[in-house]
């Protein structure tokens, strides 16, 4: 008995990959995130779709488990790539317990495709490091983002649209205030948005955007130099 988790990328169908198009298209059924990805995403795809978005994780498991057991294809959709925020280690767990292996085929993150639409490099020689993070909230009682902005590192924030402002004014406590940021909001997507200023006025620039945006912080914006990756 299996169940695939196929990374379902920033929304846009043509950036998955071709196995996970494969396996979609040969699904019996298709258990996706509605919040984030509309059901309309799914359309050309014939397998029975359930919307796990009001589902609790024992809900979506039994539903997992039924559907295997009477031999059905399952797949697991998650948005972007499994491995960021994926949520797939409870899933996976519990699975297993009951006997039913996984497989994660991975997908395009909405970073890497937010990376795409601005045309720069995440990483380069003079800045070595991408680090991925996030800012404190509801499910997160600190972060180190003063910590981490210290180390002239590229900051990729997600699951922090909501404190952009606040994000930005402590960051520029710690570096420059001229310091480039984007804000890349349904990358990909019908109703995408990218909005471009600096630390010290992305506040006042992103105050329309939701809560599904990405904020990217760093040098590597102004896409100046080479990067000097072959020299």
């Amino acid at each position: 008995m299996k169940v695939y988790f196929v990374g379902f990328g920033p929304g846009d169908v043509e950036l998955l990959t071709v196995k996970g198009y494969k396996l979609l298209s040969e699904a019996d059924v298709i258990i996706y995130p509605g919040s984030i990805i509309p059901e309309s995403s799914l359309k050309e795809f014939k397998g029975e779709k359930i919307d796990s978005q009001n589902m609790k994780l024992n809900e979506i498991i039994d539903v997992i488990e039924k559907f295997v057991k009477e031999n059905k294809k399952v797949v697991r959709v998650q948005s972007g790539d499994p491995s960021i925020y994926g949520a797939i280690n409870e899933q996976i767990n519990e699975l297993e317990k009951r006997g039913i292996e996984c497989e994660v085929v991975p997908g395009v993150s909405s970073i890497f495709a937010a990376a795409a639409k601005l045309k720069c490099e995440l990483a380069t020689t003079k800045i070595p490091t991408l680090i991925v993070t996030r800012a404190k909230g509801r499910t997160l009682e600190k972060d180190d983002l003063e910590i981490l902005a210290s180390t002239n590192s590229t900051l990729v924030l997600l699951l922090s649209a909501a404190k952009i402002a606040e994000v930005a004014e402590r960051l520029s406590k710690v570096i420059d205030p001229t310091t480039p940021v984007a804000v890349v909001q349904r990358v990909s997507q019908e109703g995408e948005k990218i909005v471009v200023g600096n630390l010290a006025d992305i506040g006042e620039k992103t105050k329309e955007i939701d809560r599904t945006a990405l904020i990217i912080v760093g040098e590597v914006l102004k896409r100046e130099g080479r990067s000097y990756l072959y020299a």
